[in-house]
C-alpha cells in the first residue's frame, strides 16, 4: 500500500474534520473550526492512501524558536504502519527548514513521541499563550492528563 504525503488544501478541510471527529468527541484532540483550519492550512501535512485521507498533523509555530506538533491523527485500520511517524518526520523537517530550535507536543501517547526523540518536560514550562489559546478550550481543562514533551532540532 502506497501512502502519499502532501500539504493540505482548503478543499481538504471537510475530510480532515470528519477523520478527527471521533478523537475530538473523546477529548483526545482539540476541535478546530473550519475557519481555524483554513487560517492555518499551510501548517498541515496529510497522508492519503489512494484518494482516502488516512492521517494528518500540523506544525504550529509559537515563537521564532519553538513549534508544536498538533492534531496528529491516523485512521483506525491504518495505525501501526509508521504513517504517524512519517507525518511527524515531515513536520520536524519543516521546522528545521524554517529555523526552529525546538518542537513540543502535548499528548496522551508519550511513548510514541519518546521513540521519536522527544523528552518529557514540566507543563509549567509551556508558553503561557499556549495555555490560554488552546488548553482553555479543552474539555479536560484545568485537570489535564496530557504529557508535554519537547525535541531539540
Amino acid at each position: 500500500m502506497k501512502i502519499n504525503y502532501v500539504k493540505a488544501k482548503l478543499y481538504d478541510i471537510e475530510k480532515m474534520r470528519e477523520l478527527v471527529l471521533p478523537e475530538v468527541q473523546s477529548g483526545v484532540i482539540l476541535e478546530r473550526s473550519e475557519d481555524e483550519i483554513a487560517t492555518n492550512i499551510r501548517s498541515y501535512t496529510l497522508a492519503f492512501s489512494d484518494a482516502q485521507l488516512v492521517g494528518f498533523t500540523a506544525l504550529h509555530i509559537h515563537t521564532k524558536y519553538l513549534g508544536e506538533i498538533r492534531s496528529l491523527i491516523v485512521k483506525e485500520g491504518f495505525r501501526g504502519q509508521k504513517i504517524g511517524e512519517t507525518l511527524v518526520g515531515y513536520a520536524l523537517d519543516e521546522g528545521k527548514t524554517l529555523g526552529l530550535q525546538k518542537v513540543l507536543s502535548l499528548t496522551y501517547k508519550q511513548s510514541f513521541f519518546e521513540r521519536l526523540g522527544f523528552v518529557e518536560i514540566p507543563k509549567e514550562s509551556l508558553p503561557e499563550h499556549k495555555i490560554w489559546a488552546d488548553c482553555i478550550k479543552c474539555k479536560h481543562f484545568p485537570i489535564c492528563n496530557e504529557v508535554s514533551l519537547i525535541k531539540n532540532l
